[in-house]
């Protein structure tokens, strides 16, 4: 009989460590560079996992991370936070139908407004409302609350220093693959 404490049964549903899934793609793939897939699958499975913990933040507010993603982009293009909805699936990599979808489902919310261009009656504009923008700062502070904690053992040097390292590899794949800021597909 051992004395090593049993590990206890992993469920059906439970992904792998980091350890464990490298060592796997170890065994199948010989070539592989375990800090390199060790680094790329954290940001992986951190993206997700803030994905996910954002998602359940702005559905406190009654919104999904679809539609905070369109009040962030109106929010970012400055007042006062009018595009038309081509230029925001195309900021958001999204075909024009899915556009059309969301922009839909946020005028019925009262989140964002779509009218006709007072210049030119064939273009439309979308616009944040006072209640998407209202949301879009509940949502902001939440994030901020979040990002924080999640940040609190890094010192402000180390911050810098991994704000850096990140925006050296996003530039690497921005210029690798220009077209890939998009989606492959639409999500909803």
């Amino acid at each position: 009989m051992s004395d090593t404490p049993a590990k206890p049964a992993r469920q059906g549903l439970q992904e792998p460590s980091l350890d464990e899934q490298i060592a796997a793609y170890q065994r199948e793939f010989r070539d592989l560079d375990p800090q390199v897939e060790k680094i790329v699958s954290a940001l992986g499975r951190l993206n997700r996992r803030m994905n996910v913990a954002y998602g359940r933040q702005v559905a406190d507010l009654g919104i999904s991370n679809a539609e905070w993603e369109v009040l962030k982009t109106l929010v970012v293009s400055g007042a006062p936070y009018r595009l038309g909805p081509g230029e925001l699936a195309k900021r958001l990599g999204l075909t024009p139908a899915a556009m059309t979808h969301r922009i839909d489902r946020m005028a019925g919310d009262g989140l964002v407004t779509r009218d006709r261009d007072e210049n030119n009656r064939v273009r439309v504009i979308v616009e944040l409302t006072d209640v998407g923008r209202t949301k879009w700062l509940a949502a902001m502070r939440m994030a901020s609350d979040f990002e924080e904690e999640l940040l609190q053992d890094l010192s402000g040097d180390e911050r810098g220093v991994l704000g850096e390292m990140l925006i050296r590899l996003l530039r690497r794949v921005e210029h690798a693959q220009p077209d890939a800021g998009g989606r492959l597909t639409d999500l909803d």
